[in-house]
């Protein structure tokens, strides 16, 4: 059993170090790595501070930007008298689909630019290219996890 709960630590620390590196704090990275190895019950802040290694209101604030980004929600197993908290079901669908207004935004910040460089040939190519990606993606991404939802 303590060989299990160590290889869960190890993992916590992966996906920690890879979502430090998209511009999460390690600890969140730590509580999602820690929840997607959990039970339908998750685990108290408390349970979470210990299990990472960290203190409860690092913790505290981290499932609060989790919850903010999708991926983690807030469960009360029956009877419980506190809030757990847990990776949802489709956790990163949920989260994907939250980050469709960033792809918005980022092609309302190349409109922006384009306004701003006129007819300046290399800086208006660089923003349409980055304005017609993002439109593409969202466009696409929603589709794709429509499809990827009628699938699984």
């Amino acid at each position: 059993m303590e060989d299990r709960e160590a290889a869960r630590a190890a993992y916590a620390d992966e996906v920690g170090r890879h979502f430090e590196g998209m511009g999460l704090s390690p600890t969140a990275g730590r509580v999602v790595g820690w929840l997607l190895t959990a039970g339908a019950d998750g685990a108290s802040p408390g349970e979470l501070a210990s299990a990472v290694g960290a203190a409860k209101s690092s913790v505290s604030v981290a499932l609060q930007k989790l919850e903010l980004l999708g991926l983690v929600v807030r469960v009360r197993p029956h009877g419980a008298r506190r809030d757990r908290f847990a990776a949802g079901e489709d956790v990163f669908g949920g989260a994907f689909r939250a980050k469709m207004a960033e792809l918005r935004r980022f092609e309302e910040l190349a409109a922006h630019g384009l306004q701003l460089v006129g007819d300046d040939p290399v800086p208006r190519q660089r923003l349409e290219r980055m304005r017609d990606l993002y439109a593409f993606m969202a466009r696409r991404f929603p589709e794709l996890l429509d499809e990827w939802e009628a699938i699984r």
